[in-house]
């Protein structure tokens, strides 16, 4: 049988690459493979075991916050509407004094004669 002449180079690089990795397997130590391998299935179990309480978690978490989540709107809804009542309040306060204030300057003391500022903070705007 004839080679073709693409086939006489190759053979020497297949010999030579089978010699290499005949020389690689002699570094490598069979324990120490098997051991990295055990070590491998043991993480690999670990990781499937925390998966597993991550996503009972998950749903856990999902369903406690489906039960709530419509008290959550409401009282968000409550909250929003209790600070509109609230700013009205003091806005309608505040115009009272400045009447009073001007119909009975000494109603007041000194240092509230002054512009009154609103020092609430105002939770709409993030910190």
């Amino acid at each position: 049988m004839e080679m073709e002449p693409g086939e006489k180079e190759k053979e020497p690089i297949t010999a030579a690459s089978e010699e290499l990795s005949r020389e690689f397997k002699t570094l490598v130590n069979t324990e120490d493979l098997h051991s990295l391998e055990q070590l491998q299935h043991t993480i690999l179990g670990r990781l499937q075991d925390s998966n597993a309480v991550l996503s009972h978690f998950n749903e856990f978490s999902e369903n406690c916050f489906a039960e709530i989540s419509g008290d959550i709107s409401r009282n968000t809804r409550l909250l929003k509407s209790m600070k509109s009542d609230l700013d009205y309040i003091f806005l309608k306060l505040r115009s009272m004094k400045s009447k009073l204030s001007a119909t009975y300057p000494d109603a007041f003391p000194d240092y509230s004669a002054n512009e009154v500022v609103d020092e609430r903070p105002d939770l709409e705007v993030p910190k």
